[in-house]
């Protein structure tokens, strides 16, 4: 994730947090009905349509032009690899990038057919390259599943690049052919001998499309690839980054634990303490479908679910979660009432209760997934949901009986969550019945709007008395409304819900919102479509931003998910000769102004409460000259982990990612 924004953030959380105006990927991830071939030739590539629409609209084949889709061009090329690794082939894919950020990736699969295509007259990988919906992915054809986008994977990054080549080796000879932006340069020609297979593809995004940047980061690709590699047991996937001559950084993934060693990791990362020793790990083959599962309990409070189908993670679920978690919450409370740990026999555990604490990997591989959702991040093949219900009913209930001290910690972790829930659930009463959440009754604090259409209206929350005073003088009062907060709030990393419920801190921002809290929040009861983080430009300020998304990831995701959260950017510096001033939001541009305005005078804002109420309209506040951060979730799953290492009990992981990100900090005010 990035942030599209003209001044840094000096919170290090905020690199997880993607900035940005451009529309929503539509990724197209249907995947087709195919069986398996033993013979992948020519024969196979089935074309279905052209390749003309892909530069007119590279979004629709790539999601955007921006970072995220100059990235999705090297997942579609090593996804094509990956789908000769699921189909037993290739054991080794390895990715540079090469100075001028130019791309090769390299696999020792089968190789792109060579021979002639009949229904086109050219040889395959030339069809494979040139045309959209060309590829072994269709009917008849050389791949059982496949994680591949409709086939279009290898053409499109063809059409959107500056160049591309690629070298095929097979039946004992080495291939090459040349394109640029999608036309043929050279003809297939025999440049070699060899005794090995593959294929290698290299390429140079087009700047005409992606005129953002052409540049690639190693972090994103090292995270996708890393996952891709726990997917895949046993495939190894090398990272070498060689713009740097001088400085070459090389990544090796191989991971013969597959999904267990990706559980492992994600508790480790996070710094969670396991309250196991192994991740439950187990898998089950039905016909042409397979489940594989494993999960890890640990002492923290957040549930973190990733689910997979066909290697394409299912960010908004599906069938085969549904599965898992019918499943998980009737194993609990079968063993629990067998072996007396539910002694009321009303009582049952729920399936957040199950869940407290909860690491786990879900992976289905099936011939036709069928996807649903705007961004087709949901699985809908409903036979999964029996597939893996059954695997985790069978599996885990073996598993529990054999290891009954694994299952009693697990058990106790779960009453101990149940009771936190009723504690919350009484205190959400109470607090109703003293200050109802759902009333009308508003924090004393809150200096309220006039306009009660929650679209045109926005609530500032505003860190202390001094700068919510500067705030409430300077605002708009007919769609702007103030809360000020006093003091550091709750770390809800560290606290169960029951905990939440009714803090002080923490009471003012639910009731002023008023769409309730946690599994009671109601986002069409919001009061206002802009929630506004406005805190100083120091530690401090950068403390009380981590706290109040952290709340918001955790307790109230639609708000984040609807794109209802924003920061604010007050200047760090106003530059001033004469009666003429002008404010500087970063370093830079502070610099600029100088060279434009010499012999000036420069004050450094250490925070809003240097402002007077006009100031801070003019900077801050004011619609038509302002700039504010809308705050969207790019990578959950990232947000999710970043949230967990810095606000966390283990200081270890928070330390490596202080120093790793130190980088990227500017006006540090200690």
């Amino acid at each position: 994730m990035e942030l599209n924004e003209k001044t840094q953030q000096n919170n290090a959380v905020e690199e997880v947090i993607e900035i940005a105006q451009e529309e929503k990927a539509q990724e197209k991830v249907e995947l087709m009905d195919t069986a398996v071939s033993e013979e992948y030739t020519a024969d196979a590539i089935q074309v279905l349509e052209g390749l003309e629409a892909v530069r007119k609209r590279p979004g629709m084949y790539i999601g955007s032009t921006g970072p995220r889709g100059l990235h999705h061009l090297v997942y579609e090329i090593v996804d094509n690899s990956i789908d000769e690794a699921l189909a037993g082939f290739c054991t080794e894919i390895d990715v540079d990038i090469m100075p001028g950020n130019v791309i090769q990736v390299r696999d020792n699969g089968r190789g792109i057919p060579v021979d002639i295509n009949e229904a086109q007259g050219l040889p395959a990988v030339t069809v494979v390259l040139t045309v959209l919906h060309a590829g072994g992915k269709f009917g008849g054809s050389g791949y059982k599943v496949s994680g591949g986008l409709h086939g279009v994977g290898s053409s499109v990054v063809n059409a959107l690049s500056e160049w591309m080549e690629v070298e095929i080796s097979r039946d004992g000879k080495i291939h090459h052919q040349k394109f640029q932006r999608g036309n043929i340069v050279t003809d297939l020609t025999v440049i070699g001998e060899t005794n090995k297979t593959g294929t290698l593809v290299r390429f140079k995004a087009d700047a005409e499309i992606f005129t953002e940047t052409t540049e690639y980061d190693f972090e994103t690709l090292k995270k996708h690839l890393r996952e891709s590699a726990f997917l895949n047991a046993g495939l190894k996937i090398t990272l070498t980054d060689g713009r740097d001559e001088d400085n070459v950084v090389v990544k090796e993934f191989c991971y013969e634990g597959g999904i267990g060693s990706f559980v492992e990791y994600i508790n480790k990362s996070r710094g969670l303490t396991p309250i196991h020793e192994k991740p439950i790990h187990f898998s089950v083959v039905k016909g042409d479908q397979s489940a594989e599962v494993a999960l890890m309990y640990n002492d923290g409070y957040m549930e973190t679910l990733l689910s997979f189908a066909n290697n394409v993670h299912t960010i908004d679920g599906g069938t085969h979660e549904t599965g898992f978690k019918n499943a998980l919450t009737k194993v609990f409370n079968e063993y629990g009432k067998k072996y007396n740990f539910l002694k009321d026999s009303d009582k049952k555990l729920s399936g957040d209760d199950c869940r407290e604490g909860l690491t786990a990997v879900i992976s289905v591989k099936l011939t036709e997934a069928q996807f649903e959702g705007q961004t087709k991040g949901k699985l809908g093949n409903t036979e999964m949901t029996k597939l893996v219900g059954n695997a985790v009913y069978d599996k885990l209930s073996t598993y529990f009986e054999e290891n009954p001290s694994v299952a009693k910690a697990i058990l106790r972790k779960s009453l101990d969550a149940s009771r936190a829930r009723e504690a919350a659930r009484k205190a959400r009463e109470a607090a109703r019945r003293k200050s109802p959440l759902e009333s009308n009754s508003l924090p004393g604090k809150l200096a309220d709007c006039i306009d009660k259409n929650p679209e045109n209206t926005e609530i500032y929350i505003v860190e202390g008395d001094s700068a919510g005073g500067s705030a409430k003088g300077g605002r708009d009062r007919t769609i702007q409304a103030i809360l000020p907060l006093w003091g550091k709030m709750l770390n809800v990393e560290k606290s169960r819900i029951d905990k939440i419920i009714g803090n002080d801190k923490l009471q003012p921002v639910v009731t002023a919102l008023g769409a309730g809290i946690g599994d009671d929040f109601d986002v069409s009861k919001l009061r206002y479509h802009k929630v506004v983080i406005m805190a100083d430009a120091d530690v401090d300020g950068a403390h009380i931003r981590t706290l109040l998304l952290t709340f918001f990831f955790r307790y109230m995701r639609p708000l984040i998910d609807n794109g209802y959260v924003y920061i604010a950017q007050p200047p760090l510096y106003k530059l001033s000769k004469g009666k003429k001033h002008e404010y500087a939001y970063s370093d830079e541009e502070r610099d600029q102004i100088m060279k434009e305005m010499p012999g000036c005078d420069i004050q450094r804002y250490k925070g809003l409460g240097e402002m007077d109420s006009e100031q801070l309209w003019d900077t801050t506040m004011n619609p038509e000259t302002r700039i504010m951060l809308r705050v969207t979730l790019e990578d959950a799953m990232e947000a999710d982990e970043t949230f967990a290492i810095l606000m966390g009990d283990q200081v270890e992981p928070r330390r490596n990612f202080i120093e790793k990100n130190a980088k990227y900090v500017q006006n540090l005010d200690i």
